[in-house]
This record gives structure tokens, C-alpha cells and sequence, in this order.
């Protein structure tokens, strides 16, 4: 179970994090949709890898924030006020998502999709601060710790679940637009919901540490 729960969550928190359409997952799409399902699995191989790497550095660098009780307090007032941002924004403010599979992705390299995989999910920054602040809020509330065993736990469950959304976008990315359509129109409402539970809970414990 100890193991079990820093899987589950980075997991969890990598589902949510990738499954929003975005350069990486549309781009194994549309490889999958123009060079087939083989080569677009090795795309989403070599952007798994970068993600492996991102993370690992970004749980490496959250064990230094946590051993300062002081930053991790503000990281949970920074993120309190993000994830009050991000609901309101997708609540109220965000256009409605929309996936078009005829839409062309301008791929002009011709070297392996493996290496393309890599490249583009290098130009993605955003994972990095995400999982600093998953790995830190995760670890105040005793569900995830800094030991090795933990760590990798943690890290894979990001990595699979990373990989399990690209996969899925190259499966059925035909099958989104038709057979899914409430919830690709409804998505910005589930995200700006979970955002603002998890922004009330945060509120809850910043609340706890100064009363």
C-alpha cells in the first residue's frame, strides 16, 4: 500500500495534467493518423522518455523545497491562488475545446519519430513546476516520501499515466470527436471543478497552519 499510493496519485495527477489536447498528445495523433499506429508508438516512446526525465528532476528538486517548511507553506499559498485562477478560468472563460482530426500539424522533420517524440516533449517546460508541486503537496499530507523506493513509485505512475493518455489519443483519436463529444465539450467544466476542490483543500490546510 506504501508503494501502491505515490503510484495511484502520480497516476492520477499525470491523467489530469495531459489529457487537455496539447502539442504532444494531438502531435501523436496526428502521426498516428498519417504514418501509422507503429511509428506514432515510437513517438509517444521518445516523449515518454523526456517525461521520465522531467519528472525525476522535478521530485529531486521538490525534496530540497520540502525540507524547508517555509517554502513548502508558500508553495501551498501559490498554489492556492493558481488553482483558484484555473477554476474560474475554465469555469467561466475558457473556449470550448475542439479536435480536428483534418487539422495539419506541420511535422517538417523527417528523422525517426522516436527523436521527434523527444524533441517536442523537451520544448514542453510545464511539467516540470506541476510535478514539483504534486510531489510537495502529495508528500505534506504523509502520502508520498522522499525515500527511493517512494520516489520511483511516484515517478512511474507519472510516466505511465502519461503514456497512457498519448496512447489512447493515438488509439482513439478518431473515435473522440463522434463518440465523445459531451465529455471533449464538457472538459473545461470537469477540469475547473477538480481544480477547485483541490484549491479548497489547499485553502483548508494553509487555514490549519496559521490557526
Amino acid at each position: 500500500m506504501t508503494l501502491f499510493l505515490p503510484f495511484f496519485f502520480g497516476f492520477l495527477s499525470a491523467v489530469v495534467g495531459v489529457i487537455p489536447p496539447g502539442l504532444i498528445n494531438m502531435t501523436a495523433a496526428k502521426v498516428g493518423i498519417t504514418d501509422g499506429r507503429k511509428r506514432a508508438m515510437m513517438f509517444v516512446l521518445g516523449a515518454t522518455i523526456i517525461v521520465f526525465l522531467q519528472t525525476y528532476i522535478s521530485v529531486m528538486f521538490a525534496q530540497y523545497i520540502n525540507q524547508h517548511e517555509e517554502i513548502v507553506v508558500l508553495f501551498r499559498e501559490i498554489g492556492l491562488g493558481i488553482f483558484m485562477a484555473l477554476s474560474i478560468y475554465f469555469l467561466f472563460f475558457a473556449k470550448e475545446p475542439k479536435i480536428n482530426p483534418q487539422e495539419k500539424l506541420q511535422l517538417k522533420s523527417k528523422r525517426s519519430r522516436f527523436f521527434m517524440g523527444m524533441l517536442i516533449s523537451a520544448l514542453n517546460f510545464f511539467p516540470i513546476p506541476y510535478y514539483v508541486f504534486i510531489s510537495v503537496t502529495l508528500a505534506s499530507y504523509k502520502l508520498f516520501n522522499f525515500e527511493a523506493s517512494s520516489t520511483y513509485s511516484l515517478v512511474f505512475g507519472i510516466v505511465s499515466g502519461s503514456f497512457f493518455v498519448f496512447y489512447c489519443y493515438v488509439l482513439f483519436f478518431e473515435k473522440l470527436q463522434s463518440r465523445t463529444e459531451f465529455l471533449i465539450k464538457n472538459m473545461n467544466k470537469f477540469i475547473g471543478i477538480v481544480t477547485g476542490i483541490v484549491a479548497l483543500i489547499t485553502l483548508v490546510n494553509v487555514l490549519k497552519f496559521y490557526f
